[in-house]
């Protein structure tokens, strides 16, 4: 709940700090004081749309600072905790207000985004007027507040599971048809491809070593002469072999006559005739491999030819070749082996459909007896509200063909404000005084179905009096026990039942200079004064004090026999 709201240079506020507790709080005051001013500014921190000109004059920014206490698990802390804040104690909004229009947001002194701290803001607090209802404006939120009031979101949970199944395995049968149709089309091309490819028989690394062969040989021719010539010199006729051989063999027998001139000679020499050898059969290795068949060279561009035009008709590289026959081979045997599939396909959708239908049947019948129950809830709080000639109704629409995570039911709320005339959607029906009445009384409906821990009217009820008045005094005291409940208000009936009750007041500033805004939270006879005014005016009779306490009383009396009902109800259970 709300436990504290800080405004500094908002207007007409220079400064101001309330604390609020649960129960129903009223704000009350003469018309200008600044009551809209409190709550624009009220909503400016829960991420409501900026605007320079809410800077008080002469001022550069202004600031507004909303303190809540809520549960650990609270939708509010997950949702800052998803942005990374950390939201250990209390939560803080705080949003700064720039004069020339630019905003800054923080929660618990963390910088967020706007939309942050507006989805924050949301899940802590309600704001509505007789031009606020927006559960009641937006159809599209019917159906969710039907369902809350009804526990059937286990059920719900369960058809958007089956809808996202159903789509899962839908898009898979899609998906495959297309490719079994692609493959009956190209049948023929596959069945003539794979087999020109297997007779083919590349594989992986062929071109290049058919390259290199062709190469080679295409060389050879040249070189054999160069190779040739080479090997004459050094072991032909004319080779230097012999008589090298020869002088060695007589520097050998004189090196025992003069070893230390001849030792190196000698291994120089032997040296040079290994090295010789050794040449020569290098070249005469090289001679033999220049030698090849002509008709070899022949085969191996053969080869190359149709390995290179078949990549040229395929539009692959030859090392591609292989791939793309086992990819062929692989969609012609989809057509044998996607019929079973496809099958297979055929009975999941079959199957997913048939729990989506079974589900989503389930929850439109939940949906149709929830109907019926929160209309005769909502209907028992129409006569006091003066709308007992009004009929709530929650119109459901059917349509078993239209279908999505949500099931295939239309939920709107619809009223018929007078006998005889025609139901319809509730904004195009009620008038604004109606709106407002028909929304207290589904809020007091759901109060504890997932509502807001802190709602805010503003102004309900404007435009009567008497026991509609009273009426919604008592709705709005009734509410406020499951959530905290703040009532911008000008009826003395809803004022006598606040648990807290705060004046709004204008005047000048110290200075003289500027007027500014002031709340005072009333007690005892400042309360009884105030209500006093509400009854009567600007000139507060004595009978208008005594209606005044007699409004309190009447409030106290009933605050205590719910107590004590409360308590009765404790020992019983």
């Amino acid at each position: 709940m709300l436990v504290q709201l800080a405004i500094r240079d908002i207007v007409l506020i220079d400064r101001l700090e309330l604390d609020f507790r649960d129960g129903l709080s009223v704000l009350t005051g003469e018309t200008g004081t600044g009551k809209s001013i409190l709550l624009d500014a009220f909503a400016l921190a829960l991420g409501g749309r900026g605007d320079g000109d809410l800077v008080r004059h002469g001022e550069a920014q202004g600031q507004v600072t909303a303190v809540f206490d809520c549960p650990v698990k609270h939708p509010a802390r997950l949702i800052a905790e998803q942005s990374d804040i950390d939201t250990e104690g209390d939560l803080i909004l705080r949003r700064v207000q720039m004069a020339d229009g630019r905003t800054r947001a923080f929660i618990n002194d963390q910088p967020v985004s706007v939309q942050v701290l507006k989805s924050v803001g949301a899940a802590l607090v309600e704001i509505h007027g007789q031009h606020d209802d927006r559960a009641l404006l937006d159809p599209s939120s019917h159906r969710n507040i039907l369902d809350v009031f009804g526990g059937l979101g286990e059920l719900v949970a369960k058809v958007a599971s089956a809808s996202e199944n159903l789509r899962t395995v839908r898009q898979a049968l899609k998906n495959h048809e297309a490719k079994i149709e692609t493959a009956r089309k190209e049948a023929d091309f596959l069945k003539f491809a794979v087999d020109e490819l297997t007779t083919l028989a590349a594989s992986p690394g062929e071109e290049e070593e058919l390259s290199e062969r062709r190469q080679l040989m295409m060389q050879s021719e040249k070189v054999a002469q160069d190779i040739s010539e080479t090997l004459e010199i050094v072991a032909g006729q004319n080779s230097p072999l012999p008589q090298l051989s020869a002088a060695m063999r007589r520097l050998e027998r004189r090196q025992d006559q003069a070893p230390a001139l001849l030792t190196d000679s000698v291994k120089a020499l032997d040296e040079a005739l290994v090295a010789f050898d050794s040449a020569r059969n290098a070249l005469e290795e090289a001679l033999r491999q220049t030698e090849f068949d002509p008709q070899d060279l022949e085969r191996v561009e053969e080869r190359l030819f149709a390995l290179r035009a078949a990549a040229r008709k395929y539009d692959v590289p030859v090392d591609g070749l292989s791939v793309l026959r086992d990819k062929y081979s692989n969609d012609l045997g989809l057509i044998e082996a996607g019929e079973e599939q496809l099958g297979s396909l055929k009975q999941a959708v079959d199957q997913a459909e048939s729990n989506y239908l079974g589900l989503a049947r389930k929850l439109s019948e939940g949906r149709l007896k929830t109907a019926k129950v929160l209309d005769e809830a909502v209907q028992n709080e129409l006569p006091p509200l003066k709308l007992e000639n009004a009929r709530f109704i929650t119109e459901i629409s059917h349509d078993e063909t239209s279908r999505d995570a949500t099931g295939f039911d239309k939920v709107e709320f619809w009223t018929q404000t007078n006998p005889g005339t025609r139901p319809g959607p509730m904004m195009k029906v009620a008038s604004g005084g109606e709106l407002s009445r028909f929304m207290l009384a589904l809020k007091v409906v759901l109060a504890d179905k997932g509502s807001a821990p802190t709602l805010v009217f503003d102004e309900i009820d404007t435009g009567v009096g008497g026991a509609v008045a009273d009426a919604i005094g008592q709705r709005l005291s009734r509410l406020a026990e499951k959530v905290q409940v703040m009532a911008v208000t000008h009826a003395p009936q809803v004022a006598a039942r606040a648990t807290s009750h705060f004046q709004i007041q204008k005047s000048l500033a110290p200075d003289g200079e500027k007027t500014v805004t002031r709340v005072i939270s009333l007690t005892a006879e400042p309360r009884q004064e105030e209500i006093a005014r509400m009854l009567a005016g600007e000139t507060i009779s004595d009978e208008a004090r005594a209606a005044a306490a007699h409004l309190l009383q009447a409030a106290g009396q009933h605050k205590k026999i719910k107590q004590n009902a409360n308590a009765a109800q404790g020992k019983l259970l």
